[in-house]
C-alpha cells in the first residue's frame, strides 16, 4: 500500500515547459524535475531529509527548496540551479525555522521569515540571490509572516493570533510606522492579499456567515465576491496578468475549483471539468497566468496533476502516480454519512465498507483526525484501504471542532467548551454498536488517530472507557497541561486559543487530560511517537506510557528516534501502519499472527517497550 505513491503537484516553471515537484519514491520527500506531460523524470535532491520544492525564480534558472531533519520542523532554505547540482544554503540553523515567503518579480531578491532571533517570534528577512546579502526588513514580537506584495517593495503581514484569527498591516520600505488594516482588536478569522488594483485587498473570512466567502474589500468597505453558500472559499490563487482569482469551495468534505474574473466584475469563469472527482484545487499558476497547475484525486485513484492553458483550452495530465502491482479502482469508495450525538446533533463522517460486510458484521476502526481544527475528507486513502482489505469496516468522523461546517460548529470546542461536545467520540462507538450489529451481537470498535485524533484516541480509552475495545494513539497529546508548557515556543500561544490558557482554564485542561483517567484505562492501548516532535514532546507518550504500566494493560509504546510529528520515512511508516493493523487484527479480529513484531519486541529504527504482552 505504501508504494501507493502520488507526487507532489509541484511548481511550474515560468514558461510553463517544466514542472518541479516532491516525490518520496526514494523513501523521503525529494525534488524531480519533469519536461513536459507524462515525460520521464529526473531527481534532483537526494538524501535522508525531506526537500521541497517551494518556488521557481522568475528567470527559470533557479529552484528555491526547503529541507528539515529527523521531522524536527526546523526547516532551511537552500538555492539549486535549476537543471540540478550542488545546493546553495540562504540560511539552516539547528533549533530555527527558515521560511520561504516569495521571490520578487524580478528575481533578485528571496524574502523568508525565521524564528532565529526568538524563538516564540518571526523576524522578516530578504536575500539577494546574486551575491547572497542578507537584509533584516522587520522584527517586532509576534508571529508575522508575508500574506501579499507589491512590485514597488510594499508588504502585506500578517500577525497570527491563533489558527483562526489574524491582524493585517501594510509595510512600506521606506520606514514608516506599520499602517493597521484589519483584524485589530477582533478575534475573527481573515485571510487577505493585495487585490488585483491598488487600494483594494481581496479577503476571505466568515465574519458576516457561518462560512468563509470571498470579499473585495476597499475603503474599509466589504463587497461579497462569491454567494453565500454552505460550504467554505480555500486555497486563493491570483493571477495578477490576467485579472483572475482562482479558489476551491470545500463543502461537507469534498472539494471543487472554481474562478472569477476581476476584469469583468468578478463574474464566474468555466474551468475544466474532472467528472467523479473528490478533491480539484489549483495549486500554482506559471507566472504569466496562462498556465494553471490543478490537483484531482478520486476515491479509486492518487492526486495527479493536470495542466490547463488557458488561452488554447488544452488540458494535459502532467504527472501519473504510482499504482505498482494493485488496481485501485476495487478500492472501496467513502460514502458520506451522520451519526446522532447524544444532544441529538448529526456527526457527519466518512464510512469505507468491505463488500463482504453488506451480509455479515465486521470489527469497525474509526479514525478521528488531527487539529483539532482539521477535517477528514473524501478522497484516495491507501490506509483507509488496508483496514478494509483487513476485514475492517473503516469511519472518519468529522466531530464538533471540526473545519469545514460553519464557525459555530468550529469554535463550539473552544477551550472549556470542549467538555460539552468532547462525547462526541464515545456517540461514535455507541451508534456503531447499536447500529451495525447482528442477531443482538454488537461489533466489535477500535480507535486510532493522530495529533489531535491521538489525544481523541487517549480520551476515548480512558476518559470514555469501553467504548472501544481496543486504541492506537500517535503522536497523541496524554496531558494538556503539560503539552502546553512543552510545545514548541513558536506555537504555543496559538495553541492556547485553541485549547484554553494554563492560568484561566487550568481546572478544564486537567479535567480534559486522558493522563487523569488513567484509573479508567482497561482496554489494549498502543502508543507510537516520534521522538524529534517539536508539537506533542515525547514526553507526552512517555507520561502516559508510565501510567498504563502499572495496571497490566495489554499494548506498548513506540518511539521512533529519528521522527518527529508522525512518521516520514518509508521503513517507518511501514512499522507504524504495520503495528497498528496488527493490533486490531489480535484485538477486534483474535489474530495472533501476522507480519508486525509482537509489543515488547523491537523492530530496526524503532524502540519499543510494552505493558503486558
Amino acid at each position: 500500500m505504501l508504494d501507493l505513491r502520488a507526487p507532489g503537484a509541484g511548481v511550474l516553471a515560468p514558461d510553463g515547459k517544466a514542472l518541479y515537484f516532491s516525490w518520496r519514491v526514494t523513501g523521503v520527500p525529494q525534488v524531480w524535475k519533469l519536461d513536459g506531460p507524462q515525460r520521464f523524470p529526473v531527481q534532483l535532491t537526494g538524501g535522508e531529509d525531506a526537500t521541497l520544492i517551494q518556488e521557481v525564480s522568475p528567470d527559470g534558472r533557479w529552484l528555491v527548496l526547503s529541507r528539515d531533519r529527523k521531522g524536527e520542523e526546523n526547516p532551511g532554505l537552500y538555492l539549486q540551479a535549476a537543471n540540478g547540482g550542488a545546493l546553495r544554503e540562504v540560511q539552516h540553523k539547528p533549533g530555527v525555522q527558515t521560511q520561504f515567503q516569495f521571490l520578487s518579480k524580478d528575481g533578485q531578491w528571496l524574502y523568508y521569515r525565521s524564528n532565529d532571533e526568538r524563538a516564540d517570534s518571526y523576524t522578516l528577512y530578504r536575500y539577494r540571490l546574486a551575491d547572497g546579502r542578507r537584509e533584516r526588513l522587520f522584527g517586532e514580537r509576534g508571529a508575522w509572516s508575508i500574506a501579499g506584495h507589491r512590485d514597488d517593495g510594499r508588504l502585506l503581514l500578517q500577525k497570527t493570533l491563533s489558527n483562526a484569527s489574524a491582524e493585517f498591516y501594510l509595510w512600506t520600505p521606506d520606514g514608516k510606522p506599520l499602517q493597521p488594516l484589519l483584524g485589530q482588536g477582533e478575534t475573527t478569522d481573515y485571510r487577505m492579499d493585495f487585490g488585483l488594483r491598488d487600494g483594494e485587498y481581496l479577503v476571505r473570512t466568515n465574519k458576516f456567515g457561518e462560512y468563509h466567502r470571498l470579499y473585495l474589500w476597499r475603503a474599509g468597505a466589504f463587497q461579497p465576491l462569491t454567494p453565500e453558500t454552505r460550504g467554505d472559499v480555500e486555497n486563493l490563487n491570483i493571477d495578477r496578468e490576467q485579472g483572475r482569482v482562482y479558489y476551491t469551495l470545500s463543502q461537507d468534505g469534498y472539494g471543487k475549483a472554481l474562478a472569477l474574473d476581476g476584469r469583468r466584475h468578478y463574474r464566474a469563469l468555466k474551468l475544466p471539468a474532472f467528472p467523479g472527482a473528490a478533491q480539484v484545487n489549483v495549486v500554482n499558476l506559471s507566472r504569466d497566468g496562462r498556465y494553471v497547475n490543478f490537483s484531482v484525486e478520486t476515491d479509486t485513484a492518487p492526486a495527479s496533476n493536470h495542466v490547463w492553458d488557458s488561452k488554447s483550452g488544452k488540458l494535459g495530465q502532467w504527472l501519473l502516480p504510482s499504482t505498482p502491482e494493485l488496481d485501485t479502482r476495487g478500492f472501496a469508495k467513502a460514502s458520506l454519512e451522520s451519526y446522532p450525538a447524544r444532544d441529538g446533533t448529526p456527526i457527519p463522517m466518512f464510512v469505507r465498507r468491505p463488500a463482504r460486510c453488506a451480509a455479515t458484521p465486521c470489527p469497525v476502526v474509526v479514525n478521528f483526525h488531527g487539529g483539532p481544527e482539521g477535517q477528514s475528507r473524501a478522497g484516495f486513502s491507501p490506509q483507509a484501504q488496508l483496514f478494509v482489505d483487513a476485514g475492517f469496516i473503516y469511519v472518519q468522523p468529522n466531530v464538533r471542532g471540526s473545519i469545514g461546517y460553519g464557525k459555530t460548529w468550529l469554535d463550539s470546542d473552544n477551550g472549556p467548551r470542549r467538555l460539552q461536545v468532547l462525547s462526541d467520540i464515545e456517540d461514535a462507538a455507541l451508534y456503531i454498536r447499536s447500529q451495525w450489529g447482528a442477531a443482538g451481537v454488537a461489533p466489535k470498535v477500535g480507535v486510532m488517530g493522530g495529533s489531535y485524533g491521538g489525544y481523541s484516541t487517549l480520551a476515548a480509552m480512558t476518559i470514555f472507557a469501553g467504548a472501544y475495545d481496543a486504541g492506537v494513539s500517535n503522536v497523541g497529546i496524554a496531558n494538556l497541561v503539560s503539552f502546553l508548557q512543552n510545545t514548541a515556543p513558536y506555537r504555543r500561544a496559538l495553541r492556547a486559543a485553541e485549547y484554553g490558557e494554563l492560568d484561566r482554564d487550568r481546572a478544564a485542561l486537567e479535567q480534559l487530560s486522558p493522563i487523569n483517567h488513567i484509573d479508567k484505562l482497561r482496554d489494549p492501548l498502543l502508543i507510537i511517537q516520534g521522538v524529534s516532535d517539536p508539537r506533542v514532546p515525547v514526553g507526552e507518550a512517555r507520561q502516559m506510557f508510565r501510567a498504563m504500566a502499572g495496571k497490566g494493560v495489554d499494548g506498548g509504546l513506540i518511539l521512533f528516534p529519528d521522527e518527529g510529528h508522525g512518521a516520514a520515512k518509508r521503513e517507518n511508516q511501514v512499522l507504524q501502519l504495520g503495528h497498528s493493523l496488527w493490533f486490531f487484527q489480535r484485538h477486534l479480529l483474535g489474530q495472533n499472527g501476522g507480519g508486525a513484531a509482537k509489543a515488547g519486541r523491537a523492530e530496526p529504527g524503532e524502540k519499543h517497550e510494552s505493558t503486558g504482552a
